[in-house]
């Protein structure tokens, strides 16, 4: 049984991809960190003597740190933060536990764009539909909470990325985009090393729809008329990514536990 301030691995993976996902803090040293310089989706790697840093970084929301072996670093740090009132647990076993349980993913630092202001930046272009709305729920989700986005015209994506430090996505010509018959989100699942059942479940749809392919996933067409729909919503873009988030939320909800449910008419006919 976990201790009273300990999460499992088995429970934060449960967490990980949804909007309940608590702020992870890696507070594993240098010489810790090289010998495995992966983190934990969305994790952000934080000096383990800086406390007064982690409580701006969480503000109120709950967190969990992580340490090499969850002993002194995180547990010493969740000790500390409880003493302010922080809803704080530490990962019991730390990164090398987590490294042991099937199906955690891990995403190389070598992978993650420069921070700027605090998160990445990234650049597309503007009036987003799928590839442009999935691809940031993947990164906010498993890469980065705090990255923020772009939308510009096409031909204004390579000056802002250049002027701005900004990583360009889902443009042709970049590295974040599509390569041969798949999209950009599969892009960022191979270069994050987030595969997964579901999250391979939700690229084959998403792939579908963006490229017109539909024989490849029966759910296609519908993702097609809600991205349309939201797009003839909203006139900000950022209004559009922020509403498209939670359309990824239930999409990847559906992918990891509801894709066998089915239902029908008179009740009780479904699942």
């Amino acid at each position: 049984m976990a201790a009273p301030n300990a999460i499992t691995t088995r429970q934060l993976l449960r967490l990980i991809g949804t909007p309940q996902a608590p702020v992870l803090v890696d507070v594993r040293t240098d010489a810790d960190f090289n010998d495995d310089p992966c983190l934990i989706p969305a994790a952000v790697r934080h000096s383990y003597d800086d406390i007064d840093g982690i409580r701006k970084l969480i503000a109120d929301r709950p967190c969990v740190v992580i340490c090499q072996k969850g002993k002194k670093l995180s547990q010493g740090v969740v000790s500390w933060l409880q003493t302010g009132g922080a809803r704080a647990e530490y990962l019991e076993g730390g990164t090398l536990a987590w490294r042991a349980t099937p199906g955690a993913p891990s995403v190389p630092v070598s992978a993650l764009p420069a921070i700027i202001d605090g998160g990445t930046l990234w650049v597309t272009r503007h009036r987003p539909k799928i590839d442009r709305i999935a691809c940031p729920w993947l990164i906010r989700r498993f890469v980065d909470a705090r990255a923020q986005f772009l939308f510009v015209a096409p031909t204004e994506v390579p000056g802002v990325a250049g002027h701005f430090g900004a990583t360009a996505f889902d443009v042709e010509g970049t590295d974040w985009s599509h390569r041969g018959d798949r999209c950009t989100f599969d892009t960022m699942l191979d270069e994050f090393n987030l595969h997964s059942e579901p999250l391979d479940r939700v690229a084959t749809i998403v792939r579908a729809a963006d490229t017109n392919r539909h024989d490849l996933s029966p759910e296609a067409a519908g993702l097609l008329a809600l991205s349309v729909g939201l797009s003839r919503q909203y006139r900000d873009d950022q209004q559009q990514l922020k509403a498209g988030l939670h359309l990824y939320d239930a999409l990847y909800r559906w992918a990891r536990d509801g894709a066998g449910e089915t239902h029908d008419w008179p009740a009780g006919h479904g699942q």
